[in-house]
Parts: C-alpha cells; sequence; structure tokens
C-alpha cells in the first residue's frame, strides 16, 4: 500500500522531478510533486512524496528528516488526511 509523506522546508528552486530523484534513494516513488501558488506559480516550499511501500517511507523518513537539501533542513513525515 502506498504511504503518502509531507516534505516541508524546500528550496524554493526543487522541482518535483529533482523532489522524485531524492526520494527515489530510499525507495520507489510513485508520485512527487511540489506544491505552487496558483497564480504565480511559485512553489510554496513544500510537497508531497508517494512512496510505493510503508518500509520505503520509513527509510525516506529516516533519510532526509532533519537533513540538509540545497542549503535547507527537511521536514518528513507521513501526510494527515485534510480537515
Amino acid at each position: 500500500m502506498n504511504k503518502k509523506l509531507f516534505v516541508g522546508g524546500l528550496p524554493y528552486s526543487t522541482t518535483s522531478e529533482e523532489l522524485r530523484a531524492a526520494f527515489e534513494k530510499a525507495g520507489t516513488v510513485t508520485e512527487a510533486s511540489v506544491i505552487t501558488d496558483r497564480f504565480t506559480g511559485r512553489s510554496k516550499g513544500f510537497g508531497f512524496v508517494e512512496m510505493e511501500t510503508e518500509e520505503g517511507a520509513q527509510a525516506a523518513i529516516q533519510m532526509w528528516n532533519g537533513k540538509d537539501f540545497d542549503g535547507r533542513t527537511l521536514a518528513v513525515d507521513e501526510a494527515r488526511a485534510r480537515q
């Protein structure tokens, strides 16, 4: 079952493709997206990564949470449902 992760603290220049490539080091990524402002198209500095397995998701959290990514410290955790 796929596991969705929230990734905060992304550099504003990060693309969805770069995000996917970084998280593929921990396991198979089924989807990666950087959230952008709908009016300006500029990144909001966070995104979501969907990992194929629970093990891959946990590996990604351990690999990236609190770690430097292009000069910024990432916050990676399991995504929570919108309320």
